[in-house]
């Protein structure tokens, strides 16, 4: 798969120029060549397009600027496990339209399986998972003494906010979207915030999140509403890369990525002026995504032993800060949570990470679902959390 990925990358570049060569490629290569976009709208692919490019947004000649994020030279060993027997796997996994998953109890590996054409080796996108990375930056950022409180105002930390609604907002009503600043998600309307932010031309000289949100109107006053606000997440990451003083990827590196013991390289893409999209995109193996999963079971501590985040971080990063009307379930600190304990990480089309800490359990998942959060797939994959962990409570 990894070659096969490494030549879909190059083709795709040349494919656009045209060549002869074309006909020799194998026929899977060149049917996802043939699927792959070349607009910038995630939301406009279609499946097969979206098949072709979640393994491949950092080699999209579309979109392929991305920042590197360097493994760690001693990845933390993932080994066998109790394999863990799901009935129905297989047809879960078709439904999903499942390109990974991996389930990890204690720190090894109960199930992991694969689909789509997409195996260990590969990077797959994220999407929103990546919002609960960058909140994890945060309280690094915190621990580091780069921001001082999360009562800070976000202004004080990117300027060029000052004089729009978010004078009024807090560090800690970014982190759980509750900034009251007007916003629409709706990833099946065109005109939709989510849809439009980024791509608008940016002012002169200022980051292109921060140029579209603060023209944005305020709807509800500060810390009172919540409401699910992608950009907001694109302004953690220009304030936490603005705090620290490096890029957001570089910081990632530091804090998780070789702490954590992560085994392959990743990638997170830049918005048009060069930041990375802290909501979105980043791009890893589904077994270090799993292992994100045990770095926060590890309460953010490092493979040596050193505190990434305070000691008290996740205990308010992952549990029920804002009711989000939907029982039993709430929202953190980029962090979507259920009354039982656990806490996910959740993507359009299938992302996910899922993390219960009562049982040590993590289950690491990507996809490419039918629609991006509408269709069926995702009352499925509540109910295969729920399935897993009741096998769990069973001792199988």
């Amino acid at each position: 798969m990894r070659k096969r990925t490494i030549a879909l990358a190059i083709a795709a570049a040349l494919a656009l120029a045209g060549g002869t060569w074309y006909a020799s490629l194998d026929k899977e290569t060149r049917a996802l060549i043939a699927a792959m976009p070349t607009d910038r709208d995630v939301l406009s692919w279609s499946l097969s397009q979206r098949d072709a490019a979640f393994r491949a947004m950092d080699r999209l000649p579309v979109l392929a600027k991305a920042h590197e994020i360097t493994p760690a030279s001693s990845p933390l060993p993932l080994p066998a496990g109790k394999p863990l027997a799901v009935p129905g796997i297989d047809q879960y996994m078709a439904g999903q339209r499942a390109a990974g998953l991996v389930i990890l109890q204690d720190g090894k590996v109960r199930l992991e399986k694969y689909g789509l054409g997409f195996d260990a080796t590969g990077r797959w996108t994220s999407f929103s998972v990546a919002k609960s990375f960058t909140s994890t930056l945060v309280g690094a950022a915190i621990q580091d003494g780069f921001i001082k409180s999360l009562d800070d105002k976000v202004s004080q930390y990117v300027p060029d906010l000052r004089g729009s609604a978010y004078d009024d907002v807090s560090v800690r009503q970014l982190l759980t979207m509750s900034s009251g600043v007007k916003w629409n998600e709706d990833y099946e309307d065109p005109k939709a915030d989510v849809a439009l932010f980024n791509n608008a031309k940016p002012d002169p000289g200022v980051d292109a999140t921060v140029s579209y949100m603060r023209k944005l109107p305020r709807a509800h006053p500060a810390g009172e509403v919540w409401h699910y606000n992608t950009g907001e997440t694109n302004l953690i990451g220009v304030l936490v890369s603005s705090a620290v003083k490096k890029p957001l990827a570089q910081y990632l590196q530091e804090k998780v990525w070789q702490p954590a013991g992560m085994e392959a390289k990743a990638t997170w893409l830049l918005g048009p002026t060069g930041h990375e999209i802290a909501g979105c995109c980043l791009q890893a193996a589904t077994r270090d995504f799993a292992r994100f999963g045990l770095f926060v079971l590890a309460n953010g501590t490092g493979r040596d032993g050193m505190a990434v985040v305070p000691a008290d971080w996740f205990a308010q990063a992952a549990v029920k800060q804002k009711d989000i009307g939907d029982p039993g379930k709430g929202y953190g600190f980029q962090w979507w949570t259920y009354d039982d304990g656990s806490v996910a990480a959740q993507g359009i089309f299938g992302q996910g990470i899922f993390i219960d800490p009562k049982r040590k359990l993590v289950i690491a998942s990507n996809a490419n679902w039918t629609r991006a959060t509408e269709g069926p797939e995702p009352a499925a994959r509540e109910a295969f959390y729920k399935q897993v962990q009741a096998l769990v409570d069973a001792g199988q």
